[in-house]
């Protein structure tokens, strides 16, 4: 007779944005959970939020609940503390989202554990889980959280008192102590008994995961050479460790005496229900006179440039032009976003800091006479209906280009008028592309160098701006073809690479790129501090 399959769903789950130490991207992840039947989903990077959008929209267009979560690193003592060699030993600990809340104050503890915590790793803290736990569902997880470690490493009284912590700042709907079966890791189940005999004697309720790093059990190669790229070096737990996508089959299968944990990530997911707000847009705030209005104060701009642009006041042809404009931008509320443009270059002309203005904004006469561009639209019989017009969707695009050596001092003017936290500069993806992935792989498979940058120059460079696949490649180059067909090492290489190519390798910062927000940045997206450059 057969045996009913409970329900089930991954919260403890990783995306290639853990950079180098994940493997799946985030639409083969839904694809995944969709094809199995699984109703919802978590993502769970480490220490960031850098997939959380692109997943909520992959999810929901796949018909998956998308639960939004991270798996945090928590500093032993404080996340300040960085003396000593402890502090380089730390926890995990999975929070989910429950509402828009929680997602709001995940975006903080991330912040915060790159601004205050960073050691090796962003750090959050107990002093930043208890003011943070209101709207979040905390799991602990079955080897690396703060129960378990005691457990295998301190004893019982450790791990009831690190307990004791987390159970007097999360109602018990709301903590779970993570189980995980893996006999082929070597004592793992004899711990994972412990903990099961530890959260039975302590009301801790239990969940099921298996802590998802790649797709498929094949996949376990590809990992370990993505670890290895990012930290020089990988130890093997064991020959068949399995951190693999199971699916509602396996997992009931593995977790057949553990019936309510199974259960437990179906009622972890009905409580988590986040609703990211998308396609609005928020300007900061501009200050104006004393009761002007971001409409009254544009136009007085424009009308304030008809004597420095030459036009007689009474130019009937101007005036109707800048009306008809003045209109659409009215009635899509984006005055204020063409002052913030207009102060932005005004600074930079009054201190002689070289710019200029790309695109079809030149077809404005708002942005003319605002002294934003400088060219008569009139006259070279430009359209502004390129550039803006009632039907379109989306905010107008003003690229604004300043000098690279004084583009820091627009950002800092930006940082005093509307205030440090409200300033930041966008980061940016470097992802594997074919001719660094082959190199990057033939080094972490220990192949020689020469190997790797042969390989590599035998790979066109991009062009107009879009990347070289290494299948086009293999298509288009008959040279890379031939060593690909005949020597089974650049075989290995080139295969490895196109299973990692186009992840995420690390974060930098956009080179111009600057996002200003109404209110502190932590309430649209986490912030970090560049490791490089020490910028927000």
């Amino acid at each position: 007779m057969a045996t009913d399959i409970r329900d089930f769903v991954h919260l403890h789950t990783h995306s290639h944005y853990s950079l180098l130490q994940a493997v799946p991207n985030i639409p083969d992840l839904v694809a995944s959970a969709a094809a199995d039947g699984q109703k919802s989903l978590a993502l769970t990077d480490a220490g960031s939020m850098y997939g959380a959008v692109e997943f909520y929209q992959e999810a929901r267009k796949n018909n998956i609940k998308p639960i939004i979560g991270v798996d945090f690193y928590v500093a032993p003592r404080s996340r300040t503390n960085r003396e000593l060699d402890d502090d380089k030993r730390f926890y995990r600990l999975v929070l989910l989202a429950k509402n828009t809340n929680g997602y709001k104050d995940l975006m903080r503890l991330t912040s915060e554990g790159f601004l205050t915590g960073f050691h090796e790793h962003p750090r959050i803290d107990h002093e930043l889980i208890a003011k943070y736990s209101k709207d979040l569902i905390a799991i602990l997880p079955a080897k690396t959280g703060e129960v378990a470690w005691h457990l295998q490493h301190s004893g019982p009284d450790k791990a009831k008192e690190s307990l004791h912590f987390y159970q007097s700042v999360f109602p018990a709907d709301d903590l779970y102590q993570e189980i995980t079966i893996h006999p082929e890791i070597n004592g793992h189940n004899e711990l994972q008994r412990s903990v099961y005999t530890f959260a039975k004697d302590n009301n801790l309720s239990l969940v099921a995961a298996n802590d998802v790093y790649y797709l498929k059990p094949e996949d376990r190669e590809v990992r370990r050479v993505a670890e290895t790229i990012g930290q020089g070096y990988y130890q093997l737990e064991a020959a068949e460790e399995n951190y693999s996508f199971l699916t509602k089959a396996e997992i009931n299968k593995k977790f057949s005496q553990f019936p309510e944990a199974i259960e437990n990530t179906i009622k972890i997911a009905d409580a988590c229900n986040v609703e990211i707000e998308l396609g609005t847009f928020y300007f900061p705030k501009f200050e104006l006179p004393d009761g002007a209005t971001a409409e009254s104060e544009l136009r007085k701009l424009c009308y304030s440039g008809f004597e420095r642009r030459g036009f007689a006041p009474d130019n009937q042809e101007v005036i109707d032009r800048l009306e008809y404009e003045l209109n659409i931008i009215n009635s899509k509320g984006y005055d204020a976003y063409f002052l913030i443009v207009q102060d932005l270059l005004r600074y930079a002309h009054e201190n002689d800091i070289p710019t200029t203005i790309r695109g079809s904004v030149a077809g404005s006469m708002v942005t003319y006479l605002s002294g934003i561009t400088n060219l008569d639209p009139l006259y070279y019989g430009l359209r502004f209906e390129r550039f803006l017009n009632p039907d379109r969707p989306s905010a107008p695009d003003i690229d604004m280009d300043f000098a690279d050596n004084r583009r820091d001092e627009v950002i800092e003017y930006s940082r005093q008028k509307y205030g440090r936290d409200k300033v930041a500069q966008i980061g940016t993806f470097g992802t594997m592309l074919a001719r660094g992935v082959v190199r990057d792989v033939a080094r972490a498979m220990s192949f020689p160098y020469a190997l790797g940058d042969q390989i590599a120059k035998l790979i066109p460079p991009p062009k107009q701006g879009f990347p070289m696949p290494i299948d086009r490649a293999l298509k288009e180059v008959p040279e890379l073809k031939e060593v690909y067909d005949n020597n089974p090492s650049v075989k290995e290489i080139i295969d490895m690479g196109k299973r990692l190519e186009g992840n995420a390798r690390h974060i930098s910062v956009h080179a111009a790129g600057v996002v200003i927000s109404p209110t502190t940045l932590n309430d649209f997206t986490p912030v970090q501090i560049d490791p490089k450059g020490g910028k927000l």
